[in-house]
């Protein structure tokens, strides 16, 4: 079996690879996992039948052309295909089932599973807490129970002031500078993050949708069972 995992950037690609190969583990299956992560989430096309921009390389952007390609050279077969990314500012249930309409609409014969963390992936990496103390064995307790799971709060922000001592100059910093210690909390922390013990109501969904999938690769034609 094929997993093929679309993410919106390198940090979340970790994440979700990790999680994913561990899922998949849990369920006595073996495959092969490749992950793609893209520079940043964009936007769908206006166009989606349209050939991407030239310089297009964001995840949205990109989303439907993807979509197209695996279809004609997987169809059938058994892949898994996971979008992953950030809902940021956007309802999480209101974009999963927008996602899902356009998997549907330009890859109906493969199966795809959509991954939405609330606000950010971070969110999944604070709903594991043991993994963040395995870690960052220094990381502030205060902090960390003072975050509301799934919360629209800062989510990054969080988890930076709980593992980083010079939290405050980073904040200030801010993007594009900041995607490297993302990646690099990202990495460190997953390591560790085990799915049962993940307490994010975004990342269950998701578990939930993997392991369905799981259980039944090959889709029936133009039929989304979840």
């Amino acid at each position: 079996m094929l997993i093929e995992i679309l993410s919106e950037d390198k940090s979340g690609a970790v994440v979700v690879e990790r999680l994913a190969e561990r899922i998949t583990e849990g369920e006595g299956l073996n495959a092969q996992v490749c992950v793609h992560p893209h520079r940043g989430c964009g936007s769908l096309p206006k166009d989606m039948e349209a050939k991407p921009a030239k310089f297009a390389n964001s995840l949205l952007d990109l989303l439907p052309a993807e979509l197209r390609a695996y279809n004609k050279i997987y169809a059938g077969k058994e892949l898994i295909l996971i979008i992953a990314m950030d809902s940021d500012d956007k309802d999480p249930q209101t974009l999963r089932q927008e996602i899902y309409a356009v998997a549907s609409q330009y890859a109906p014969d493969i199966r795809s599973v959509v991954g939405i963390s609330t606000e950010e992936v971070e969110a999944w990496i604070l709903g594991d807490k043991k993994a963040i103390y395995e870690a960052y064995p220094d990381s502030n307790k205060v902090i960390l129970d003072s975050y509301e799971q799934d919360s629209v709060c800062g989510t990054w922000e969080i988890l930076c002031r709980a593992i980083s001592e010079n939290a405050e100059d980073l904040i200030e910093i801010g993007y594009p500078a900041i995607g490297h210690y993302k990646a690099l909390w990202a990495e460190n922390i997953s390591k560790y993050m085990l799915p049962q013990q993940n307490v994010s109501p975004s990342f269950n969904t998701f578990k939930m949708a993997l392991i369905t999938a799981l259980k039944n690769p090959v889709p029936i034609y133009r039929r989304r069972e979840f």
